[in-house]
């Protein structure tokens, strides 16, 4: 999955984020700003996780959405 990718599109992505973390604000999302290293520290802020933990939660999440077009 390519991150740069992602920032582009971002807010046509922000829907399918709050979908799985939905304790992230949309204020967190315009801070997250398709930035990968900034999502993982508000999920380790907003679910008390390590970050090893929010980084297994992202790749289970670019694993579910492979095959969207917007995250290629």
């Amino acid at each position: 999955m390519n991150w740069d990718v992602i920032e582009g599109n971002w807010k046509q992505l922000k829907g399918n984020v709050k979908e799985q973390w939905g304790k992230l604000t949309d204020d967190h999302l315009d801070t997250i700003a398709g930035k990968r290293d900034q999502l993982a520290g508000k999920i380790q802020e907003a679910y008390g996780v390590s970050k090893d933990e929010a980084e297994k939660q992202i790749k289970s999440f670019e694993d579910r959405n492979r095959d969207d077009k917007r995250f290629l």
